[in-house]
């Protein structure tokens, strides 16, 4: 059985797709890009600020499942750009606890949604 996750305090999805898929205790996310839920404007001021916005996003879907980022077991970053992987990883790594952060691959892409520079999805396990 599967439940359908929405929350406005992240950004509605721009096709055929949900925010992100409860099944069981396991939560499915789509990939998060940076875009501000409250305007629908991409935030790409700089790759700090983008990532940011796209852990925040991430924030709000877990949020909506009563979960944390303690909660992620797997993360996919997508990248457009591999020279932009130590800034990328300072934000990400910074809403994670070293010794508990999940399982990662981090893979450089030709071209994201909107053109944004990286997107990130996640899976998460409720305790």
């Amino acid at each position: 059985m599967k439940k359908i996750l929405f929350t406005d305090k992240a950004p509605a999805p721009i096709g055929p797709y949900n925010q992100a898929v409860l099944s069981g205790n396991t939560l499915y996310t789509s990939g998060q890009i940076a875009i501000d839920p409250a305007t629908g404007d991409l935030v790409l001021d700089s790759i700090e600020i983008e990532t940011k916005q796209v852990m925040e996003n991430m924030k709000a879907v877990l949020e909506s499942a009563g979960m944390t980022f303690e909660n992620v077991v797997k993360s996919t970053i997508f990248i457009s750009n591999m020279n932009d992987f130590a800034s990328i990883n300072s934000v990400y790594g910074s809403y994670f606890i070293e010794k508990t952060a999940p399982a990662r691959e981090t893979v450089q892409v030709a071209c994201l949604p909107k053109n944004v520079n990286v997107e990130i999805s996640m899976i998460a396990v409720a305790n």
